[in-house]
């Protein structure tokens, strides 16, 4: 597993699985800590070349456009290398902004039951 701290309010943990990349994301995600996101699930993305990328955000606290435009982009990313995309575990307020941006309809989403 690859961990990136970008700053006390944001990391992404990196875990690869057989044809899987997930891809743990926690804190706060804007236009200061989505580019040091962006780059890490890219270049794990990029070596693994995986059939499906989960981004789960169930440590996710904040988010604002910068967090669309990770999903849009590791979309577009993945189709290229014809893959897909699923978002894991949003909380309900960044849940309904990525369904107000359309997001829905790009990737997959899927929530796990927390015991």
């Amino acid at each position: 597993m690859t961990t990136i701290e970008g700053s006390e309010n944001m990391s992404v943990k990196i875990e690869h699985g057989e044809d899987i990349l997930t891809a743990y994301l926690s804190g706060e995600i804007d236009h200061h800590s989505a580019k040091a996101m962006r780059e890490e699930i890219d270049m794990a993305a990029g070596q693994a070349k995986p059939k499906s990328l989960i981004l789960d955000f169930s440590a996710v606290g904040f988010m604002d456009s910068s967090g669309i435009g990770l999903v849009m982009g590791r979309y577009k990313f993945m189709r290229d290398i014809g893959g897909t995309v699923t978002v894991q575990n949003p909380s309900v307020p960044i849940k309904k902004v990525m369904r107000l941006a359309g997001l829905d309809r790009i990737a997959k989403f899927k929530e796990l039951q927390i015991k």
